[in-house]
């Protein structure tokens, strides 16, 4: 096995979130019932004729702004003729010898640390088919046409994968990309992301590559990394046993993590593509692109990049750019706070552990960013201990949403103390609870000053400065 080397290249189909479909005004709308989203041009009809989408050109130009592709200005659309049981016109509209991208890259992070970019052939605009389903019926195949038309963009990586891991990395910085642009809701269990693998092998060393085949709807990125798996085992083998590899196009088996062969692979010629007549060709300016380039949201490369120059650690700077509704969140936050740090530490700590807790998405989270700074600032000011804020104000914050922490700190009596006199009375009352600690801590035992730091700590009901009494404390131990 160590002398050969995986050689992968991934398809990646992901559908629009426009409203309507690529070609018709059809609802673009998942879950409903079967068969509701249709109309003639979706059905096939004779005298029909489509209408592109616009919103679907918007969207495949944000793409390829975010992965830096060239974008192409004159763009047609091509029929592809090939039998779907479930896309009633009998062919395809895709684009063929106009990609509306073409070029660009994806960078991924392994987890050795280092980058790696994985280069783009091409980006594409193109409809969706319906859905077979055989779960229902051993006997009849069940067709649903809601997905018949719905638009997508075909993502086409070059065979820069040189093993499972990439392939992973990369799948994950699509389906993280297009959520970050709006473009794709990225969920792969209902097939609005899917990925076709193309697998071969080659000798370490060799330019020259082996027999490929393609792996067709996989449903997840763990399927995709095990797929990729064994199908370079599979091919070792048998090119180990001198049998032939045979260009094909397999599907994959998740329970059994095996896969099996679907059809012997089709050649573009076998689609007989030709310019889609109903479909006038269309232009896009620079002037168009432009204007798209200014509404483009932030890149998770590039918050990324920004946190880390904030003094964030690559760990922090990965989670909090790992969902773009976090990442936002956290946007707002740090323009009320002194410390990028310390709101990190919220973010990934109270904050995403109400959000698993209550199971809702950071878009529910009832407290602004606003509103939690304050809170964050309270902490780093001295005003109030950490633990307190966490542990009382917190969960008083989260009932009570539209008041301010400083508010529900004074009204719960939670303000932090920092009277001398005060805080010398809980010193006094918790050493002369523990005098043999005392002499403990004066013959040598400096760790037991936590157990007084707790003594106090309990006498002020978490009010007193945990900072200024860690002082005062050792200045009376030492006294």
């Amino acid at each position: 096995m160590d002398k050969y080397e995986l050689v992968v290249g991934l398809e990646v189909h992901a559908q629009l979130l426009t409203k309507s479909k690529a070609f018709s005004s059809d609802r673009n709308e998942y879950g409903r019932l079967p068969n509701t989203n249709t109309n003639p041009v979706s059905l096939g009809h004779p005298g029909t004729l489509p209408v592109l989408n616009e919103k679907s050109v918007e969207y495949a130009v944000r793409l390829g702004l975010a992965v830096n592709a060239d974008i192409r200005e004159h763009n047609e659309f091509a029929r592809k003729n090939y039998f779907y049981a479930d896309l009633p016109k009998g062919y395809q509209v895709t684009q063929d010898t106009t990609p509306i991208c073409n070029g660009g890259h994806i960078t991924i992070k392994l987890s050795d640390g280092s980058t790696k970019d994985i280069a783009l052939t091409r980006i594409h605009m193109e409809e969706d088919s319906g859905k077979s389903s055989h779960e229902l019926s051993p006997f009849d195949t069940m067709i649903d046409l809601n997905r018949a038309g719905v638009p997508l963009l075909e993502i086409v990586s070059e065979p820069d994968m040189r093993s499972s891991e990439d392939a992973y990395e990369y799948l994950t910085e699509v389906r993280k990309l297009v959520r970050y642009l709006d473009i794709c809701d990225g969920n792969m269990e209902e097939g609005s992301l899917r990925c076709d693998a193309n697998v071969s092998i080659r000798l370490k060393g060799s330019d020259v590559y082996g027999t490929r085949v393609e792996v067709k709807n996989l449903n997840s990125i763990r399927n995709v990394k095990r797929a990729i798996e064994f199908e370079f085992k599979r091919h070792v083998a048998m090119v180990e046993a001198n049998e032939e590899i045979k260009k094909s196009t397999l599907n994959f088996n998740a329970a059994t993590g095996e896969t099996s062969i679907m059809r012997t692979k089709e050649e573009a010629d076998d689609y007989r593509y030709f310019p889609e007549p109903d479909l006038q060709p269309f232009s896009i300016s620079q002037a168009y692109i432009e204007s798209i380039r200014k509404t483009m949201p932030p890149l998770p490369s590039q918050l990324f990049d920004k946190y880390i120059e904030l003094g964030l650690s690559e760990y922090d700077a990965g989670v909090l750019t790992d969902n773009k509704g976090i990442a936002l969140y956290f946007e707002s936050l740090i323009k009320n706070v002194k410390s990028p740090k310390s709101a990190a530490n919220w973010m990934m700590g109270e904050v995403k552990g109400y959000i698993n807790e209550m199971a809702i998405d950071i878009a529910s989270f009832p407290v602004t960013p606003k509103n939690l700074a304050a809170l964050i600032n309270m902490v780093d000011n001295n005003e109030m201990g950490r633990t307190m804020a966490s542990q009382q104000l917190f969960p008083i914050l989260m009932k009570e949403p539209t008041k301010s922490a400083p508010e529900l700190a004074a009204a719960h009596g939670l303000v932090q103390v920092d009277d001398l006199g005060e805080l010398d009375g809980w010193i006094q009352s918790a050493l002369a609870a523990f005098p043999d600690k005392v002499e403990e801590y004066k013959g040598g035992k400096k760790g037991i000053l936590g157990l007084f730091m707790g003594e106090v700590m309990r006498l002020s009901g978490g009010k007193a400065d945990p900072k200024k009494i860690n002082q005062m404390l050792r200045e009376a131990l030492e006294n």
